[in-house]
């Protein structure tokens, strides 16, 4: 899942985008609201966390810009504003959660995942696909009852292909929910991961379409 951070303290922002890609994210960095607005001009993101607080464009503002597009995306708004009329005007601004710093960073990830579950129309933590079940929070796929150990991007990689199961996501779709900025990407990057999954979750789980990309079939075990 790729998401969009938007946060201008240097420190702050660093910490949350280590965090967030060792739970599997690939997080894109932005430090001011005109950074982030054309962000989310040319990429896709899966949830937004933003800070209100913003130089150049306030959090607030591109918030509104946002919604006023018709966007969908789920935006989590981090800030250091407490009282009660600041936590309804990030709400009505469009926010769909709030987190008032300091925070734990178990407790961001999870108001992600919830936030991903919501938008995905997902009302249980786990995804199942037959013998296969995947739970975000715990960052665990079992395969019959048996744990099974994924990287980062393995994980993340089924999570997507689960989401969307009988639908068709092609190798540069993948890769933008797999990589962030500056991030290298091997050009057989999604082929390596996808080889890796067959190998421990079955070698039918995953079928290629030549030239079009990867899909789980919603008729396969």
């Amino acid at each position: 899942m790729r998401i969009l951070l938007v946060e201008d303290d240097a420190l702050l922002g660093d910490g949350v985008r280590a965090g967030l890609k060792q739970a599997g994210f690939a997080v894109d960095w932005s430090q001011d609201g005109q950074a982030a607005k054309l962000a989310l001009q040319t990429e896709d993101y899966a949830v937004v966390v933003l800070d209100l607080g913003l130089p150049k464009l306030s959090g607030t503002d591109l918030l509104k810009w946002l919604r006023a597009t018709h966007s969908k995306v789920p935006v989590l708004v981090l800030t250091a504003r407490d009282t009660v009329a600041d936590r309804v005007s990030g709400l009505n601004a469009g926010a769909d959660d709030y987190l008032i710093k300091p925070f734990d960073l178990d407790e961001l990830i999870a108001r992600i995942n919830a936030l991903l579950r919501r938008s995905a129309g997902q009302v249980t933590q786990s995804l199942q696909h037959g013998s296969i079940i995947l739970t975000p929070e715990t960052h665990q796929v079992t395969l019959e009852g048996k744990s099974v150990e994924l990287s980062a991007r393995e994980f993340t990689l089924l999570h997507e292909l689960l989401l969307h199961v009988g639908r068709v996501q092609s190798r540069e779709q993948l890769e933008q929910h797999l990589y962030g900025w500056g991030e290298e990407v091997e050009s057989n990057s999604i082929e390596v991961h996808v080889h890796h999954l067959r190998k421990k979750l079955g070698s039918n789980l995953i079928r290629t379409l030549r030239g079009v990309g990867y899909v789980i079939d919603q008729d396969k075990p």
